[in-house]
């Protein structure tokens, strides 16, 4: 054995995959990964920046691992993800305790890093062409994070959109999909460790391939994964209303082991802020794709987020997305504040929002929210559901799990009683009997009681 490493990943699901990647790239050149970081050589910090909150999660973990090098016993603090990519100028200057930063591109450099440094060498940077062409191999050496019956598939890297409230494409680079035969082997490897469920992730699903292929191909790559046996479940993320193609929706509609549950982003509900925004969409084509996705599968929970007090929304486009919220119930809906991030043209937009009223229009938005959640919820009781299975809480003497219309960590769970102790990572019937605003409660229903 090398050296033993601690991994921190921060940010979203698609940061996670890079650190699970980076992983089992140090596991196969022989180091060890490790729970606590007193006990860690090494020490890395997979970081985002996307919005203000993330990049000061970021800065305060890295001075927080870093006194494991005076406290502990680690040789190399490493950075990976977007803070070093984004700030590589300074980044030195004003993290000293940093032995080595990775660019977004060269995270698959991970176990050379670690080799120079405990060689003795530090204070060096590995930055790659944000743009190059995805590895298809290393997914597949993978160490699960998560739980082992729930694993994410990055399909893609890099955004075209160019928003312009978003730093993304600046630190991740230009669209990028991975080979579809590829990311199928990576998937049946995943299979083959005990994963019943796929959560699809990239920047932006719904235009999967078509850098490849020259059309999208998310469609052909839904179908050849509900192919693998062993999974149950294939949940998509991050769509875009203006590129989700009939294909991609008939395919979801067709075939049973893709949930009826899309992750699709909107930002806003009224025009012209989505054209300052730099979206490709309008309140017209986000409520067309809606009703499409409605008509083709009348079940399909629709997750969105927004964004409130971009610069220069009145109250009155303001009121036009309350309305907006209200008229679509989105099954399932999250608000950000606008954050102002430097290099961006949002950030020297005129009439920025303070801080204040922006908190004010996010709770306005989920207090509309909450109440149509209860709504649906409620809607659940009697009903009897099909849950995975996610774990026990022993003090209530209770179990809970997910529906397929609820995502891994962001949305609601279903707790319920049983009489024979179910696994994690099993499949119950279980019928609801109570609901809060975002949660359902019931006990499982056995087979026999079915028949009676």
């Amino acid at each position: 054995m090398k050296g033993k490493v601690a991994f921190t990943s921060l940010g979203c699901d698609k940061n996670r995959v890079d650190s699970e990647v980076m992983l089992g790239i140090l596991h196969q050149r022989g180091y060890q990964a490790v729970a606590e970081e007193a006990e860690a050589d090494l020490i890395v910090v997979n970081t985002c920046c996307f919005i203000r909150d993330a990049l000061e999660e970021s800065i305060e973990t890295i001075l927080e691992m870093a006194k494991y090098k005076t406290e502990g016993k680690c040789k190399g603090l490493i950075v990976t993800g977007c803070l070093g990519q984004r700030y590589e100028k300074e980044f030195f200057e004003e993290l000293p305790e940093v032995d080595a930063v990775l660019g977004t591109a060269a995270y698959e450099e991970i176990a050379d890093a670690a080799d120079r440094i405990l060689s003795g060498e530090h204070g060096f940077k590995c930055l790659e062409d944000i743009d190059k062409s995805m590895k298809n191999e290393n997914g597949k050496l993978r160490i699960l994070s998560t739980a082992p019956y729930t694993a994410y598939l990055k399909i893609s890297e890099g955004c075209d959109n160019h928003c312009t409230y978003c730093v993304i494409p600046k630190m991740r680079g230009k669209h990028r999909s991975r080979s579809m035969e590829s990311l199928v082997e990576e998937a049946e490897v995943l299979a083959k460790q005990g994963v019943k469920e796929l959560v699809v992730v990239a920047q932006d699903t719904s235009i999967y391939g078509r850098d490849l292929y020259g059309t999208s191909k998310l469609h052909e790559l839904l179908e050849k994964l509900a192919q693998i046996p062993e999974i149950q479940w294939i949940r998509l993320l991050y769509c875009y209303p203006e590129t989700l193609t009939q294909e991609t929706i008939a395919v979801m509609a067709n075939n049973k082991k893709i949930c009826h549950y899309i992750d699709m982003p909107i930002q806003h509900g009224c025009d012209s802020i989505l054209q300052r925004m730099g979206r490709k969409t309008s309140q017209a084509e986000i409520r067309e794709t809606v009703k499409r996705l409605r008509a083709a599968m009348p079940d399909i929970a629709i997750r969105t987020t927004l964004i409130v007090g971009f610069p220069g929304e009145t109250e009155q486009d303001f009121a036009q997305l309350q309305d907006f919220v209200q008229e679509m119930r989105f099954d399932r809906l999250g608000v950000f504040c606008y954050s102002q991030e430097e290099g961006t043209p949002a950030a020297t937009m005129p009439n920025q929002i303070s801080e204040e009223v922006k908190q004010e229009r996010k709770e306005s938005i989920m207090q509309i929210q909450k109440n149509i959640s209860a709504a649906r919820c409620e809607q659940e009781i009697g009903n009897t559901l099909e849950v995975l299975v996610e774990g026990k809480l022993p003090e209530e003497n209770i179990y809970c799990g997910r529906t397929q219309w609820d995502a891994p960590d962001i949305d609601g769970m279903v707790f319920f009683g049983a009489e024979e102790e179910p696994y994690s990572g099993d499949f119950v019937q279980v019928q609801i009997k109570e609901a809060s605003d975002y949660d359902l409660i019931g006990d499982v229903v056995y087979a026999d009681e079915f028949t009676e």
